[in-house]
């Protein structure tokens, strides 16, 4: 049987609709088949938590009085984005001010969610349109025309395991890696996942809409990094890093329950972010895909101290376990994203579904196919 977002959207609208979680339809998948599936369900609502460092946010001040044409601009004492003229900027995720490297642009954008009032200092150099030279005052979320998160690379479909051989502790964006295997860190939340529930995306594409941070967002984009990679498992997931998401949404809706600044020791900032993705079920295929459990789901383990070099392949069952074995070696395991905050997200979804507050969009373009990773390479 195959069904259309317009019929899906109809029972949402009517109240019908049957809406799971992944991690229900992953239990369901145990007892039912692909195609019971999808007759009796229409939406499987997935989910992520975690740092997600290619992410921030645009602000538009608006004009002082004489205006000023802000070619430098520092919020809390960090510098952001000056070169967007006149009173616009972006405020980067991992922005930083080098003598305080523990408070970032992270910082500032959850402080802005939150209703915090925010250091504003710009200088330009004047001109006859704009004379002012230097501006401070303060802003809120409130005060400034327009607040919206913008991000580049989110909802990484797989992500390497992080762990480390080599004598001495390294600090990365996976966390702190204790030496000679003591630990190893992952980020990916398995079978909630957005795009290894949709790992071709069939149905994510731009404008699709999404749980974004608590309120409603939308697919942008293809993320940067973007690569349909050929390694993939028998499910048809590749077993790393591979398609990313570039999300927007209304700022001034979010909450910090679901938007956070983090700082890694040693590393510096990074900004967890909460995701939210529907699936319709519109055919067996796509019952079959959202069918996936954590035993099913491989990824790579990865040496981070000794060249990035590719130590074999467990999954997210045993990673969720809390414990993994390379070599017959066994290596406590530790993730870097919140299980819990995804599978509070996913049922948040679902609840606005079921209750006919939030329908599904069908993308307006698809995602590209065919890509590579291109690497930057130094001239000679």
């Amino acid at each position: 049987m195959t069904k259309t977002y317009t019929e899906i959207n109809e029972k949402i609208k009517n109240g019908t609709a049957v809406v799971l979680t992944a991690k229900e339809v992953s239990e369901l998948a145990k007892t039912c088949s692909p195609k019971e599936i999808a007759e009796r369900v229409d939406v499987v609502t997935t989910a992520t938590f975690g740092a997600m460092c290619s992410s921030g946010a645009f602000l538009n001040f608006g004009h002082a009085d004489p205006p000023i044409r802000m070619e430098k601009i520092e919020l809390n004492g960090i510098r952001v984005c000056g070169g967007l003229a006149a009173v616009d900027t972006y405020i980067g995720a991992t922005d930083c001010n080098p003598e305080n490297p523990t408070y970032g642009g992270a910082h500032l954008i959850e402080d802005l969610i939150a209703g915090k009032e925010i250091t504003l200092e710009a200088w330009g150099k004047g001109t006859d349109c704009y004379p002012r030279k230097h501006i401070k005052t303060k802003v809120t979320k409130d005060t400034v025309n327009e607040a919206y998160l913008y991000n580049p690379r989110n909802a990484y479909q797989n992500y390497n395991v992080a762990t480390n051989s080599t004598d001495q502790i390294k600090y990365t964006y996976m966390g702190t890696l204790l030496p000679k295997l003591r630990n190893a860190a992952y980020s990916t939340a398995g079978e909630l996942s957005p795009l290894i529930n949709d790992p071709e995306c069939r149905t994510i594409g731009l404008g699709t809409r999404i749980f974004l941070c608590g309120t409603e967002g939308y697919v942008a984009w293809n993320g940067t990094q973007f690569h349909s990679t050929k390694e993939v498992n028998d499910y048809g997931i590749p077993t790393s890093n591979a398609r990313t998401l570039a999300v927007i949404g209304d700022l001034k809706n979010m909450s910090t329950e679901f938007l956070r600044g983090v700082y890694y020791e040693k590393y510096g900032v990074s900004l967890f972010v909460g995701i939210g993705i529907p699936i319709p079920i519109l055919d067996e295929d796509m019952a079959r895909r959202v069918s996936i459990r954590n035993e099913q789901i491989e990824t790579t383990i990865v040496d981070y101290g000794n060249g990035n070099k590719i130590l074999g392949k467990t999954n997210y069952a045993a990673l969720q376990s809390g414990e993994i074995e390379i070599d017959g070696q066994k290596i406590r395991t530790a993730p870097v994203s919140s299980l819990s905050k995804a599978i509070e997200i996913a049922n948040i979804l679902k609840e606005w579904i079921r209750k006919g507050d939030f329908l599904l969009t069908e993308p307006v373009r698809p995602m590209p196919v065919g890509t590579s990773l291109k690497s930057l390479k130094e001239q000679e």
